[in-house]
This record gives C-alpha cells, sequence and structure tokens, in this order.
C-alpha cells in the first residue's frame, strides 16, 4: 500500500512535466540502507529522509516562486501540505518506539497498529 502511495506521488511529478509539455526523464536512484541498527534507526532514518523531501519539495516551490510560475506553485501547495502528514507519522513512529523501548509485547501492538494503518 505504501509503495503504491508513493508510486501515486511520483505520477502527480510525471503528469505535471508532461501536462505543461515537458519531458520526463527517468534515471536510477541510489539505493537504499539494507542494514540498521535498530527499529529505531530505520524509523528514525525515514523520518530525516521525509524531512529532506520536505526541504527538496520547499525549494521547488521557493523557485516557482521566484519565477512567478503559479502553476507550479499551486501544484507544489498538495506536496507541501502531504509532507506535514507524512513528517508527522514518522515522527509519531519514532517517539512510539522511544517509548516502547526493548518491551517486545508494544513493538507488536505498535507493528499491527501501523499494519493497520497501511491497509
Amino acid at each position: 500500500m505504501l509503495a503504491k502511495e508513493e508510486q501515486g506521488h511520483a505520477l502527480k511529478f510525471y503528469d505535471y512535466v508532461v501536462d505543461r509539455g515537458g519531458r520526463v526523464t527517468l534515471q536510477s536512484i541510489t539505493q537504499p540502507p539494507a542494514d540498521y541498527k535498530s527499529l529505531l534507526d530505520i524509523f528514525e532514518q525515514a523520518y530525516a529522509h521525509e524531512q529532506k523531501v520536505t526541504g527538496m519539495i520547499n525549494n521547488l516551490y521557493a523557485a516557482a516562486a521566484k519565477e512567478n510560475d503559479f502553476a507550479t506553485m499551486s501544484m507544489l501547495k498538495w506536496f507541501i501540505d502531504e509532507q506535514v502528514e507524512e513528517e508527522r507519522n514518522a515522527s509519531q513512529v519514532v517517539e512510539m518506539l522511544k517509548l516502547a523501548g526493548n518491551h517486545i509485547p508494544a513493538v507488536m501492538m505498535l507493528d499491527g497498529r501501523l499494519g493497520a494503518r497501511a491497509e
């Protein structure tokens, strides 16, 4: 479910560029890390990544504003709002994992809660 959501976000950018007469050239991306110190480390890195994405979207918005590109600013507004939710979700998981610590039942309860959210 989450991968489909991210794919949908990418398609929003793709469709916008094509609708505006642009051409999209896809390139490879760096493989994400596969080794983590802990479950908390995974979600701390995910939260940091969401913050990075927010910064990139904000930079695009600032460039569009500088060029008086109101259509692009309008399209990016959706992503700005979405990133508030994405950062909040990642931050909440980090905080819940900090509270759970090494208490396996608490981690399992959190896993069930997150799994239900992804459906």
